[in-house]
This record gives C-alpha cells, structure tokens and sequence, in this order.
C-alpha cells in the first residue's frame, strides 16, 4: 500500500508531514486562520448584523443615521473582491502585525473580507425571529440587552448558527486563496508547490484536504443547528 501510494503521489510523499513545507503545517495555517478569523472577523459580523436590525425602522431601537452608517459600510467591504482587499490593506496589516506574509498578517484582510457578508447573514437570520415574541418582550417592558439576549439570540440561535456554518465554510475558501499570495496553508501547497510545479497529485490532496475541512464543518454545523433548534 505505501509503495503504491508513494509511486501514485510522489511530490506529495516528498512534501513530507512535517517541516515548514510539510502537510501538517499546511493543515495547521488553514485551522489557525479559519480559527482567528472567524473570532475577529465573527464578532465584528455580529456587532454589524445585530447593529442593522435593532437600527432598521422596524427595529427595536430605529436610527436612521446608525442604520445607514451600518449599512454602507458592511456594502462597500462586502463589494471589495477578497484578492483586491489584501493588496489594498497591505499597509495596515503590516502596520497591525508587522508584516505583509504569513498567516499571522493574513487575519487582518481575512477579518475584515468575512464579516460584511456574516453581518448580512446575521441580519438575515434575525429578521426572521417572530417580530410578535420581540413586540411582546417590549410590551412587558424588557431592556434592550433583554430583549437582544432573551428574544433574539435565544429565537434565532439555530439560524444563527446555519448562517455561522455557511460562513465558517466561505472563510475557508478565503483562506486557500491567502494561501495562493504567501499566507501559507493548503491554499498555498496546492498552488506553490502543486500548480506551479506541474505537481497535480499535490494539488489534488491538498483540494481534496480543503473538501474534508469544510465537510466537517458542515457536518457539525448541522447538528448543532437541529440540536439547538427549539421549534
């Protein structure tokens, strides 16, 4: 079986597991910047999609001037392609972490490519929360941090976490195409070492890496989405 393999996938067995051109460190750029991006890059989505909803004119609190702020900005980030954004942001994320390469600087144009579309979808799953339990919750004189933690979170957390698994899967492909510019990853593997080197047995593993990532992801995603769903 090894031998086969080995005459089947000869640049991938000499990538070797280890070292800094090694599988294992592929594997591990890909979580880390999937991992931290979606921190940074989730938080910010969420602060956006929670802020365009409570904003909106039918929202909880209507502010036609934060709404519209919200608005535009998630629109403009969100109309940058991912491959644009990382060269125009280059002189803040060397600025922010020091450098323009690597995965560590990858987060920067990572973060800020993923949340204007995870804001959208975060808008979307709330908007579909039954706008008589928020009506009701208001009616019974429920704070805002009440009704944004009792009534939203808690009726649109399925939801909320379908949009996060759709999300968690885009930022993966983000992450593959920094990879293709220098940030490392299985993006970088399959195009440095495999495409450019006519290695496609290279190419081919470090795709087929990228489909187990994101059917793992959306694996769990979906569970914990009909686990958590109350209805």
């Amino acid at each position: 079986m090894s031998n086969w393999f080995s005459q089947t996938f000869p640049n991938v067995v000499y990538q070797g597991w280890s070292g800094d051109t090694g599988w294992l460190t592929a594997i591990n750029q890909t979580i880390f910047m999937t991992f931290w991006s979606a921190i940074f890059g989730g938080l910010l989505g969420l602060i956006f999609g929670f802020g365009l909803v409570v904003t909106s004119p039918r929202g909880i609190t209507p502010n036609k001037v934060l709404f519209w702020i919200f608005d535009k900005i998630v629109s403009i980030f969100r109309a940058i392609p991912f491959i644009i954004l990382l060269a125009f942001i280059a002189p803040v994320t060397k600025t922010i972490v020091g450098t323009q390469i690597g995965s560590t600087a990858a987060l920067v144009p990572l973060s800020l490519g993923v949340f204007p579309f995870y804001a959208r979808q975060v808008q979307v799953a709330l908007t579909e929360v039954d706008s008589g339990i928020v009506e009701a919750a208001q009616a019974v004189g429920a704070s805002f941090t009440e009704i944004v933690f009792g009534v939203y979170l808690r009726e649109g957390r399925s939801e909320l976490i379908r949009v996060s698994t759709v999300t968690l899967i885009s930022l993966i492909g983000l992450t593959a195409m920094a990879g293709a510019i220098g940030a490392g990853g299985l993006g970088n593997m399959a195009i440095a070492y495999g495409y450019n080197r006519f290695a496609n047995d290279t190419t081919l593993v470090a795709t087929f890496l990228v489909l187990v990532l994101v059917l793992i992801v959306q694996v769990v995603g979906d569970y914990l989405a009909k686990r958590y769903n109350h209805k």
